[in-house]
């Protein structure tokens, strides 16, 4: 059997440095952008168009289209230019992005650009709808600070899970002018999962139905898992390499808790970037809508082949719990190259500054209660406004989740920091949009609204819920 290591056990502090086996060869990320490139893994990146320097101009087109999404099985699905899931925006911080978005659809849509910092106009909300036939055009500055792996998908008035499940999603990565990190082989890795009738159609029963209302009460899951669109797929890694992973759970109820069974990740980074030092883990779990970078390096022997896998964790009300639920699944088979070992890289030890927000400048005091189905007792209403406050202000949010399952809180517009979890605080500073709320369980975040005055959605990001009315409407002015 091959000898398999830790990375801490591989890993040496030395100064500002984390050595991976040489603590002397050091890279200047300045000097290299981080490859994201299509090809063995990665889903194809949107082109771009203009000619203009520090522009990203990019066409985007939602449409139905049949694709084979299992072995000799044909499925109609939606997609965004025709591929599940849909091509890569690939940008640099103070990048001008301008989206060419046509919606060829049979019903309305709208395109949300999960987890980035821009105007209201351009947050693809309910509030802003575009009809079957439409064109509009999505534009916003990419701010500096924010690289890190966000997602775009539908957010339609009550058929986001719907929109979703049917195929529109696709990954945002916003690379730093100066990473800290060293140039690595870059993996992105959209998980999802799905469930299908036996002809290959999408299966969304009736709401009325006994099925339909265990989806309404648990988040709709279905049992075929995909990586980027495909099931158990295979990466390939060489000995002694490293290679950052950026992974996106782009499920509408499945939460993951991911694993490399003989290995541990180095976590970088989540919703909003990197973290300031690097955490090892020999499992993460990862809520619907969120993100995390990983380092992971090929401790195995040439032909060796390891399998990322889903661990039970259990979410569930307990009267809708799957029966399944503990069953660990395969995600995907990382083989261990013969090509020879990879040149060792040093990963620095410190990665970048997190100023905490000051909770004795904090404006108000919110409270948000998740309850069956609700947000403090009531269903969403775009007419009402759920929580008024103005540029500038700081405030702390109060999260408690009253019911017997785990609900995942999502914040539109602004990134938040997380102060402390059933009291405990919380143990290393990073940005967040997405932070699960376990069942019976009260977690406080702090958040600044810098700028874009508008009217912004929370919610829970268990879709069904969403579109069931476990929603808000935040006015910032």
């Amino acid at each position: 059997m091959a000898h398999r290591l830790t990375l801490l056990t591989l890993l040496t502090l030395s100064g500002s440095l984390v050595a991976l086996s040489s603590p002397h060869e050091t890279y200047s990320a300045s000097l290299v952008r981080a490859r994201l490139n299509a090809g063995e893994s990665n889903p194809s990146v949107l082109v771009n168009i203009s000619k203009l320097p520090k522009t990203v101009e990019v066409n985007i087109t939602a449409a139905v289209t049949s694709l084979s999404m299992q072995p000799g099985i044909t499925t109609e699905a939606f997609a965004y230019n025709g591929q599940v899931p849909g091509p890569t925006l690939d940008v640099r911080e103070g990048d001008h992005v301008i989206v060419h978005f046509r919606n060829d659809l049979p019903e309305p849509t709208t395109v949300h650009w999960h987890g980035i910092h821009l105007p209201f106009e351009s947050d693809g909300s309910p509030f802003r709808p575009i009809k079957p036939g439409e064109t509009h055009d999505y534009a916003f500055t990419v701010r500096p600070g924010t690289a890190g792996t966000y997602w775009y998908h539908p957010h339609p008035d009550h058929r986001t899970g719907f929109a979703i499940g049917k195929g529109l999603f696709g990954a945002i990565v916003v690379h730093a002018a100066d990473d800290p990190l060293p140039a690595m082989e870059e993996k992105l890795l959209i998980l999802s999962d799905n469930r299908f009738l036996h002809d290959g159609t999408i299966d969304f029963p009736d709401p009325a139905s006994h099925h339909g209302g265990i989806d309404e009460e648990n988040g709709r899951e279905g049992p075929v898992l995909f990586v980027n669109g495909h099931v158990m797929p295979t990466l390939t890694i060489r000995s002694g390499e490293v290679q950052r992973w950026r992974v996106v759970n782009a499920s509408a109820g499945r939460l993951f808790r991911l694993a490399l069974p003989g290995h541990t990740f180095l976590q970088v980074g989540s919703d909003g970037g990197l973290f300031e030092k690097p955490v090892e883990l020999k499992d993460i779990l990862l809520t619907t809508g969120e993100r995390v970078e990983l380092l992971v390096r090929g401790t195995d022997a040439p032909g060796t082949k390891s399998v990322l896998q889903n661990l039970p964790y259990d979410r569930y009300a307990p009267q809708t719990r799957p029966a399944d639920w503990q069953t660990t699944r395969d995600l995907l088979t990382l083989q261990t190259t013969s090509e020879p070992a990879a040149t060792p890289i040093a990963i620095p030890a410190v990665l970048r500054k997190i100023i905490p927000l000051d909770t004795a400048k904090s404006t108000a005091v919110r409270t948000v209660v998740f309850g069956q189905g609700m947000i403090n007792g009531k269903l969403m209403d775009m007419a009402r406004v759920d929580v008024s406050t103005k540029v500038g202000a700081t405030e702390i949010w109060e999260i408690e989740n009253i019911v017997g399952m785990d609900h995942p809180f999502h914040l539109h517009g602004f990134q938040f920091q997380v102060l402390d979890r059933d009291g405990v605080p919380e143990p290393y500073r990073a940005w967040k949009d997405m932070l699960n709320i376990p069942k019976h369980s009260t977690a406080r975040i702090i958040v600044r609204y810098d700028d874009y005055p508008g009217k912004w959605m929370f919610h829970c990001h268990i879709l069904d819920h969403e579109d069931h009315g476990m929603m808000g409407v935040l006015e910032v002015k």
